[in-house]
């Protein structure tokens, strides 16, 4: 299970990766050709402008210097189809000096270009002798037009020589680059901030946006008004201040799926072991309590035996004192296993939620005095004693007589079993707002932070390499935690190993 769950992990993790590496790329990708369309609008639009300002003084027809005539002829027969094809294209080439605002005193040749195209198909049967000249066409096609992109692209030249004498910042702007930088890139789906910065090589210059500053790690680069070899002096430099999260939102939706799946899968794993200790647990305090439930009836089993035994003896049946002994032995150990069935019957009526417990208005210092009585005899036996400081003013609670003195009584017989010597035990209540405290405190052998976590639950009993050593099988505990939280109150225990422990019960008041 755990190769599995790793192997899965580590596919899940290595998809995960590739996917943002996808995505990088295409941005990557994207954020480049966004560049470049802008560098190339930006050249555009420059070449456009000067296109435009000087092609007006060629429209005028004034300061023409030459003109030269292009002529084109393609022909073609084809006797399959005897048809004869005649391709014919005129150029008419025209040079203009214009003034220019760059020099003083000064112009620029400024070419305009005219085209004339014609398509002639003569479809006749088509003889050796015959003049193709001088045959009627049957299709005559004609195309007149001016080349303004060539013109654009003669012009070219000329608009990066005159405009490269000028400032970067003279030639573009700010908003153009903002306009441009978030046109191109929300037309590729990139809706995040960016910065830029336009540099003179090294140097940089007027046009950026806000604090920008170049990192070639983290900063994309596309050349403005570079030559016809791709060559500049000016490039522009973007950044993207939230790249990381527009990744790993652009990949959200499925990052998020395989995330969760990663969860499940670790939380299904984790509580599948979860479960099997527990189970192992569960097994191995179940074969403690049966051992523990055989250990305390064994002991009754063979008094009582030994007691029959006895009685058939026929020496001491005709003693009536003894008798009487013996079948007091009995009647003793009797109750004892019985009451040993009773604790196991009530803890599994308190989980089916079963046992009676009607409540009615009871004294708590009254409760604490009565379940005295029943271990006092026993305290004293040992030498030992308990002491009541029953400082609560108001000790009035709703509660189940019967069930609430137990509780009080298995919190005295724990104290009593776990002091090693004579127990000396304290009972103390006291009063806070709306509750009445009762603590029970011996000076027993304590127990370690471990046991303290694990004291209220069904069957457990601290591990001391003799598990009969005191008497018990761990539900007299998850009895008094049961029968307190029915009263809504609670219990827990302060202690440390070799100086007794506390408990320390509260319960709302009436």
């Amino acid at each position: 299970m755990s190769i599995s769950l790793i192997g899965i992990i580590s596919v899940q993790v290595f998809w995960i990766k590739k996917s943002i590496d996808l995505a990088e790329n295409q941005f990557t990708s994207d954020v480049k050709s966004a560049l470049m369309q802008v560098s190339q609008n930006i050249s555009d639009r420059e070449l456009n402008q000067f296109y435009n300002k000087y092609s007006r003084f060629a429209q005028n027809r004034e300061n023409l210097t030459e003109s030269e005539i292009k002529d084109f002829i393609y022909q073609q027969v084809d006797t399959a189809r005897q048809e004869t094809f005649t391709y014919a294209q005129s150029i008419l080439e025209e040079n203009y000096r214009v003034p220019t605002e760059f020099f003083e005193n000064d112009s620029l040749n400024f070419t305009k270009i005219l085209s004339k195209e014609e398509v002639t198909i003569i479809k006749n049967q088509i003889s050796g002798d015959e003049d193709i000249e001088n045959m009627a066409p049957e299709e005559r096609f004609f195309k007149y037009e001016e080349l303004k992109d060539v013109e654009k692209l003669l012009s070219a030249n000329q608009s990066r020589i005159l405009f490269g004498r000028m400032p970067i910042h003279q030639r573009v702007s700010n908003d153009e680059i903002t306009f441009g930088l978030e046109k191109e890139l929300t037309e590729r789906g990139i809706d995040t901030e960016f910065k830029y910065g336009v540099y003179n090589n090294d140097f940089a210059t007027k046009l950026k946006s806000g604090y920008f500053r170049k990192n070639a790690d983290k900063t994309y680069v596309v050349n403005l008004f570079a030559d016809n070899d791709g060559e500049s002096n000016y490039q522009l430099h973007v950044s993207f201040p939230d790249k990381k999260n527009f990744l790993l939102a652009s990949v959200g939706k499925i990052l998020a799926l395989s995330v969760l799946f990663i969860l499940v899968i670790i939380l299904a794993f984790v509580s599948s072991l979860y479960q099997m200790i527990k189970q192992k647990q569960i097994s191995e305090i179940k074969t403690d309590f049966i051992n523990n439930m055989t250990h305390e009836f064994k002991t009754p089993i063979a008094t009582i035996n030994l007691a029959l035994d006895a009685i058939k003896n026929p020496k001491i049946i005709k003693e009536e004192e003894k008798i009487l002994r013996y079948v007091q032995m009995i009647r003793d150990e009797n109750k004892r296993m019985h009451a040993q069935v009773e604790n196991v019957l009530r803890i599994s009526k308190l989980e089916k939620n079963q046992l009676d417990l009607s409540k009615e208005k009871e004294d708590l210092n009254d409760l604490i005095e009565e379940a005295i009585s029943h271990v006092e005899l026993m305290v004293q036996s040992k030498g030992g004693y308990i002491n009541t400081h029953l400082n609560a003013v108001m000790s009035e609670i709703l509660a189940n007589n019967f069930h609430l003195t137990n509780v009080i009584v298995n919190m005295l017989d724990n104290a009593i079993k776990y002091s090693p010597n004579a127990p000396k035990i304290d009972i103390f209540t006291e009063n806070t707002a709306r509750n009445i405290i009762l603590k029970v405190k011996d000076e027993g052998m304590g127990m370690t932070k471990n046991v303290q976590k694990n004291i209220f639950k069904k069957f457990y009993r601290e591990e001391t390499g003799n598990i009969h050593n005191v008497k018990g099988h761990g539900l007299g505990l998850a009895y008094v935690k049961k029968i307190i939280e029915d009263h809504q109150g609670t219990v827990h225990v302060e202690s440390e190993r070799g100086k007794g422990s506390t408990f320390i019960v509260k319960l709302p008041l009436i």
